[in-house]
């Protein structure tokens, strides 16, 4: 019986790691179509994102079976329970990935920005597809060197964000309302992503260790549907 419940604990971490593969691919590919205004790579994220969700929902299902079947204690329940809040999260981050390909399909012959913003944005899509990679190798790993790289990689991220505004927010500086909106959008979006990424190197953190001082996941809040999903 006890091997059975190893199998499914390992399980477990195979379907995560699997899911931060799943969610670094969206993200690279969203970013892509966005810098290129590629319709086929925007639509492949949109239409693969059913299976980050279809993940989730196994990684439930197995997490709520553990439970009840197994009461598992100590070190046992807190990757169960860790391992029912990263799906969450992995799945939310497929959500902000399809939010950014939707923007780019929906600009669809264009690029959704243009001259300045246009380099913000896509610097801010390549940091968080180099983060997304970052989470991949950690939950793959669990090194914790890779947990504090991803913190820091995020204030990169943080920055490019603040700029995106300070453009938008520049009497001087001209666009259309559209880019408007899509610049702001993008960008929460993309900034948002990062916020994951940072959670997730947290709760790996407190798998690994058991310590919540430096391990209290972000608030995850409700992330807005994109109106671009239309």
């Amino acid at each position: 019986m006890r091997a059975i419940f190893r199998q499914e604990l390992e399980q477990l971490g195979d379907h995560l790691i699997e899911m931060s593969r799943l969610v670094a691919s969206a993200v690279d590919a969203a970013a892509k179509s966005l810098k290129t205004a590629d319709l086929g790579l925007a639509e492949k994220v949109v239409d693969d994102d059913e299976k980050i969700n279809e993940l989730e929902r196994t990684v439930d299902d197995l997490c709520i079976s553990l439970l009840a079947r197994q009461q598992p204690v100590a070190t046992d329940l807190r990757i169960v329970v860790t391992g029912l809040m990263m799906s969450t999260t992995l799945e939310r981050m497929g959500d902000l990935a399809r939010h950014v390909a939707y923007v780019a399909r929906g600009r669809y012959p264009r690029t959704a920005c243009s001259d300045e913003l246009a380099r913000l944005v896509n610097k801010m899509g390549d940091q968080a597809s180099t983060m997304a990679k970052l989470v991949m190798t950690l939950m793959e790993s669990r090194d914790l060197a890779e947990a504090a790289r991803i913190e820091s990689e995020d204030d990169r991220l943080d920055s490019l964000h603040r700029e995106v505004f300070t453009r938008v927010l520049n009497p001087e500086y001209e666009m259309e309302r559209q880019e408007l909106i899509d610049a702001i959008l993008l960008a929460r979006f993309l900034e948002r992503f990062g916020d994951h990424c940072v959670s997730l190197a947290r709760r790996t953190s407190f798998l690994v260790t058991g310590d919540l001082s430096n391990s209290v996941a972000l608030p995850l809040e409700e992330d807005a549907s994109d109106p671009h999903a239309r």
